[in-house]
């Protein structure tokens, strides 16, 4: 039975679409065609050819790969690298790895996006001169400062939420869609030669041109680099709104690709020497507001990739890809998530970016390289989504080698731009990957540390320690967080705590336990009585976009257990106690850490301290699982897994 919420197509869906999706993809004219030509004198070959090739790519690439493919690998109606992981990870761990390298290297694209995006719109400032018709002369204006400014508005704009200005969106990209298919028409109109470019032959005589023409490959890539925002965003705006919209966006893109081509013939045999192709077909009284609409664009394609990219995070910290970071919502959007941490390296790596190449040029050379890893990790999990499927396995693997030759081809493109720029996004991308591997390695480590016993075991202890008026009562309810899946079952270190550590009285003991389920949106919860009126284990099931608020949560399921006579309060409070009557309550949060007396192997040793490292920069525990603060003890306790013997002790008389 489909979805609905990912199969019904609506006006609005379409309008938010355009707002959320393709502010990466559609922002590509921006500089695609001025990375063709470079510094390459205008031929027929070259624009025909490097057309021809974008057109293909966007066919092939985006429209089948993504569109009609990968929009099939729906999660609950959540899309994305992590969410395709997510439906396969219980018959196929092993793709653990090449989840987390396409995850890593969006989370780089997210990054270089931005300043790119930005820059190629402000520096069309550049065309407004005398040359032009203008008065004014701003040829050498300094756009980097402009760029700078808008990122960071940006990035600082983000901790209030885009649901006022977010409405805005889908007009905006509407209207700049609409001039870019404008634009580019009004061009093929006065040359309409340039439409034998559709003709794959041009693609062949443009990649046998010269024996390193296959290089080109990498800035044709550009066209294409937004397309797994298609796939990522399925869950904001469902299958038939991006399915349709893209036909729309298409479109207007192509139009403007064969329009910027045109221009070019008509200037064949010289160089652009500076020049933006893109502004270049606009009419000079219309420079002023097509430079504004484009700034406009790029900075709702900078929004959409960075909101993209707290999304990406959110997935990741449920799968143990990355820390607990503590994640807000900032509007009223639903889904709408904001990670400061994540923010903040955002920030910085953007700001860094634009410093390093300062003009939108120098970054292209860095753009492709990540994307095109991610594409060919994804297509290595497309690979076995079809297999669970029931796909014809001789069909799959003809698709699979088509998409593998092409996202290969655009690979090594890729590489040869490493030490023109490549580098930088590879570093980021290998310090995201670090990070990911860390932060699982650590929870596989962590797991290994826990030694979970029968809460049963303890029941008469707990009991009698409830029971004990020479002792303080600690809280009413005393509440402990547990990694322990089984109903009946907790960690030994919850037990310490409580009866040895500092004996700790209460009214009522809760074990709660937290399972992030593989769906996103679940919200359940089941609730077993170990000792009635005294020992309760929860067990709450949520999804992996859902955001954990423990003391909500767990007022409501102890509300609904009074209302049901589940649980009764009044011998506790001596009568004094209502319908609206809880109690207290005090939250012990026990860390695990290993303790010095281990010998583990130097490379666990360092994973772990580099994980205590992560975890500073993410928040606080309170934070991640939704407690309030003013009720939390926090203890520390050792664990041994794996004990020093070889020390040897001699006794001297």
């Amino acid at each position: 039975m489909g979805n609905t919420r990912i199969d019904k197509f609506t006006p609005a869906g379409l309008l938010i679409a355009l707002g959320i999706i393709y502010g990466d993809i559609g922002t590509s004219p921006l500089y695609v065609m001025n990375a063709i030509v470079g510094e390459n004198a205008i031929s027929e070959i070259l624009i025909l050819g490097g057309i021809s090739a974008g057109f293909w790519t966007l066919v092939i690439q985006t429209s089948f790969k993504y569109v009609f493919l990968v929009l099939q690998a729906d999660n609950k109606g959540e899309g994305g690298v992590f969410a395709l992981y997510g439906l396969l990870r219980r018959r196929f761990p092993y793709l653990v790895i090449g989840t987390m390298i396409g995850g890593a290297m969006l989370l780089a694209d997210s990054i270089i996006t931005p300043p790119i995006s930005v820059s190629s719109a402000v520096e069309g400032l550049q065309f407004i001169n005398p040359e032009n018709g203008y008065s004014v002369d701003w040829s050498n204006i300094k756009t980097l400062p402009i760029v700078l400014v808008i990122l960071c508005g940006i990035f600082l704009f983000q901790r209030v939420g885009t649901d006022s200005v977010g409405k805005f969106f889908g007009p905006v990209m509407m209207v700049w869609f609409i001039m870019l298919g404008i634009l580019g028409g009004a061009q093929i109109f006065a040359h309409p030669g340039v439409l034998r470019a559709i003709n794959p032959y041009w693609l062949y005589k443009f990649l046998t041109a010269s024996p390193d023409a296959y290089l080109l490959l990498s800035a044709v890539f550009l066209c294409t680099t937004g397309a797994e925002a298609l796939y990522s965003d399925l869950g904001h705006c469902g299958r038939e709104n991006i399915r349709v919209s893209w036909a729309f966006v298409k479109i207007a893109l192509l139009l403007n690709y064969f329009g910027q081509g045109a221009w070019l013939l008509s200037k064949e045999g010289q160089t652009l020497d500076g020049a933006r192709t893109f502004f270049g077909i606009m009419p000079e009284w219309f420079l002023p507001f097509g430079i504004g609409i484009a700034t406009l664009a790029a900075i709702i394609a900078s929004q959409a990739v960075i909101t993209g990219a707290y999304t990406l995070a959110s997935e990741a910290i449920r799968l143990h890809f990355l820390p607990k970071f503590t994640i807000k919502f900032p509007s009223t959007i639903k889904g709408q998530i904001y990670i400061p941490a994540v923010n903040t390296a955002l920030l910085i790596g953007c700001i860094s970016i634009a410093l390093i190449f300062k003009k939108s040029v120098a970054m292209e050379a860095a753009y492709g390289l990540a994307i095109s890893l991610s594409f060919l990790m994804t297509s290595i999990l497309l690979f076995y989504f079809l297999q669970t499927k029931r796909w014809n396995m001789a069909l799959i693997w003809v698709i699979m080698l088509v998409l593998f030759a092409i996202e290969s081809a655009f690979l090594m493109a890729n590489l040869s731009k490493l030490m023109e720029g490549g580098w930088v996004v590879l570093l980021i991308g290998a310090i995201m990957i670090t990070i990911m591997y860390v932060s699982f390695r650590s929870g596989k480590m962590k797991q290994q540390m826990v030694i979970t016993e029968k809460i049963s075991n303890y029941r008469n202890k707990l009991r009698s320690l409830s029971q004990d008026t020479t002792l303080p009562k600690f809280a009413t309810h005393l509440v402990y967080l547990s990694k322990a899946h089984k109903d009946d079952e907790a960690e030994s270190t919850l037990f310490y705590s409580i009866l040895q550590k500092r004996p700790k009285r209460a009214d009522f003991y809760w074990f709660v336990n937290f399972e992030v389920t593989d769906e996103p949106y679940t919200k359940e919860y089941k609730v077993t009585v170990l000792e009635k009126n005294d020992i309760y284990k929860i067990r709450f099931r949520l999804g992996f976009r859902i955001q954990p608020k423990l003391s909500i949560y767990l007022k409501m399921v102890i509300e609904e257990m009074l209302k049901n006579k589940e649980i009764d309060l009044d011998p506790h409070y001596h009568g004094f106690s209502d319908a609206h009557t809880i109690g207290d309550f005090r939250f012990v949060l026990v860390e695990e850490e290993i303790s010095s007396e281990n010998d583990t192997p130097l490379v666990d040793q360092l994973v772990m301290q580099g994980y205590d490292v992560l975890r500073k920069f993410g928040g606080t525990p309170e934070k991640w699982f939704g407690i309030d603060g003013s009720v939390v003890t926090k203890e520390l306790i050792p664990v041994v897994i794996a004990p020093t013997t070889d020390i040897q002790l001699k006794r001297l008389k």
